[in-house]
């Protein structure tokens, strides 16, 4: 929309995240490998803590409601091209209601894997109340040079269970070496669910 008062392009830039989160409105992203799984918790120091193997016991640093209780959530990350920006990320799902429209459409012979496909998902609401719709969008193939960024794009997802960074330090765009710093994580486990054993 044109205005008197800001010029096109002086629009206040986006975060530059190589995570793409579910949030309030619409993201669409197509899903571009298989996915790892686990259970996660976060700390005291607000730090995410990944394990490939259920979390029995209570971790002690693990961050407390004001009630006392906590929180350890069964999780999905995989890796997208976010249809926002174009950029190769990682999404992590914990809400069971979106994992399971998601399964949904992986045994619907019409749709099938996610990888032929782009998923829309549409936040509703505020905080705790919100509430998530999941919407395939038709088939469409990736293009030549989709598949060259995604080739490009050197992401471990393994990492994610060790606390380390899962981001190469290969820059796409200028292909020369950007250090990156990781994020300070807990080390839980470390193991990738096997090829077999994904249900895409």
């Amino acid at each position: 929309m044109e205005n008197s008062f800001m010029p096109e392009g002086a629009e206040a830039p986006k975060e530059n995240s190589n995570f793409l989160k579910l949030v309030e409105g619409a993201v669409r992203f197509r899903v571009v490998s298989p996915l790892i799984y686990g259970y996660e918790y976060w700390t005291e120091e607000n730090k995410p803590v990944r394990s490939r193997e259920f979390i029995k016991d209570k971790p002690e640093n693990i961050r407390l409601k004001e009630d006392g209780s906590y929180e350890i959530k069964h999780f999905w990350a995989f890796k997208v091209i976010d249809r926002e920006d174009e950029r190769v990320k990682i999404v992590e799902i914990t809400q069971n209601g979106v994992k399971r429209n998601i399964e949904e459409l992986l045994r619907d012979a019409d749709w099938g894997e996610p990888t032929g496909y782009d998923i829309k998902i549409i936040g509703t609401g505020k905080g705790m109340e919100r509430r998530y719709t999941v919407n395939p969008v038709p088939h469409k193939p990736l293009t030549a040079e989709e598949k060259s960024l995604v080739a490009r794009t050197e992401i471990n997802l393994n990492a994610l269970y060790e606390g380390e960074n899962p981001f190469s330090e290969v820059s796409v765009k200028s292909g020369k070496k950007t250090p990156q710093k990781a994020p300070q994580q807990a080390t839980v486990d470390y193991n990738e669910i096997q090829i077999e054993d994904i249900p895409f």
